[in-house]
């Protein structure tokens, strides 16, 4: 595992990750809706960020069960995994509060506006 910024995507899946276990479907489901339709993962996409973040020890299966005779994975946030997803958040939002700051020095945002 690196201390690089996380791509959007496994970004998302950790996030999504970090009310409850869920399984792959129920993944790209809270992906779309937290990023305002913005990201659709592919079940393709989806699984192998869910493989890499198994490797990285970010994520773990928390329970399997066999659904309409095809089985079904549950994953969670480790330890590890809140932890870098917290850290990747605070690093995301200083940026955000930075560009905000100069945009409003600049007088390109007011002062009250939100960036």
């Amino acid at each position: 595992m690196t201390d690089s910024p996380l791509r959007e995507p496994t970004f998302l899946v950790l996030t999504a990750l970090a009310e409850t276990p869920r399984h792959g479907y129920a993944v790209i489901e809270d992906v779309l809706r937290v990023s305002d339709g913005r990201v659709r993962l592919r079940a393709g996409t989806l699984y192998a960020v869910l493989d890499r973040l198994r490797a990285d020890g970010l994520i773990e299966v928390e329970r399997e069960e066999v659904v309409q005779s095809r089985l079904r994975r549950y994953y969670r946030l480790t330890a590890l995994g809140a932890t870098r997803l917290a850290d990747e958040a605070t690093r995301l939002r200083r940026n955000a509060d930075a560009a905000g700051a100069r945009l409003r020095r600049a007088g390109l945002l007011p002062q009250g506006g939100a960036a």
